[in-house]
């Protein structure tokens, strides 16, 4: 793996970026008279794991879109697994990218079987239709559901799933396609303790598995960093604070700045905790 400095510098711009799963350089979003993110310098490698930090307003969700060839920067570069955003057929770059968002969830049909919301990841499509689903589709789907934990709700409908279960139903669609890059969108937002700590520890397993693809993950809080995650990407304001190695990057210093009030910073073994100093 390679670290990076806490100025935002990265691997060689003029290096091979087919080696890289993400490379942005100099990307800035703008939408009327707000910079939603500026000057954004970051790579992502092959058996990385990413977080990105920060506050609500910060550019997470925007950083991500970008990531996931939703959305294209205003200026600047974006190469997502080795495609350059602009020159690129979208939706065939979509197809190796794995993404479980919230936005994802309120548009997938009540009445729909939990094994269905998985299995039609690979179709790119929400909602069975005559779609035929062949058993190792199926079996695959299955497993997804029994590595986050509901596997005995594959027949069950996804409007009546907790907020947990359809977080965990979600990733698992977005593993199915066996992409070559997995994004999080706030995974723990909504859960409560119990539900938290279940995900991390799955998410856990999910990264430390050498055969998983390289995943970013956004959150507001460091308790819900997953252990097995290498790289940490600090926004505020829509630029980067600090990046590279989270035993680096993770710092009271650096949480300070990233939510613009005094925090102190714990950690328990491979857990971090924050409080407002004083």
């Amino acid at each position: 793996m390679t670290s990076r400095t806490q100025d935002g510098t990265g691997p060689d711009p003029q290096g091979d970026l087919d080696d890289l799963v993400l490379h942005m350089a100099d990307v800035g979003v703008r939408r009327g008279s707000t910079d939603l993110l500026k000057s954004v310098d970051w790579s992502v490698e092959l058996d990385e794991r990413w977080v990105i930090l920060g506050g609500n307003g910060a550019g997470k969700t925007t950083l991500l879109r970008l990531a996931g060839a939703e959305l294209h920067p205003t200026t600047g570069s974006v190469h997502v697994l080795g495609e350059q955003l602009g020159r690129v057929n979208v939706f065939e770059l979509r197809t190796r990218i794995g993404f479980a968002t919230a936005a994802l969830a309120g548009r997938i049909p009540a009445e729909e079987k939990v094994i269905d919301v998985v299995v039609s990841a690979g179709y790119a499509v929400l909602g069975r239709w005559r779609e035929q689903y062949d058993r190792l589709d199926t079996g695959r789907a299955e497993e997804l559901l029994k590595a986050m934990g509901i596997g005995a709700f594959a027949e069950r409908t996804f409007g009546t799933l907790s907020e947990g279960e359809r977080k965990r139903t979600l990733i698992a669609r977005a593993l199915m396609t066996d992409p070559e890059l997995l994004l999080l969108d706030e995974p723990a937002a909504g859960l409560d303790l119990g539900g938290r700590e279940d995900l991390v520890a799955r998410l856990t397993e999910l990264a430390l598995d050498p055969d998983a693809p390289a995943t970013v993950l956004v959150t507001h809080h460091v308790e819900e960093i997953p252990p097995g995650f290498t790289h940490l990407l600090l926004l505020a304001d829509g630029g980067v604070v600090a990046q590279g190695l989270i035993t680096d990057v993770l710092t009271s210093e650096n949480l300070s700045a990233t939510f613009g009030q005094p925090l102190e910073l714990e950690r328990s073994g491979d857990r971090y905790f924050a409080r407002r100093r004083g």
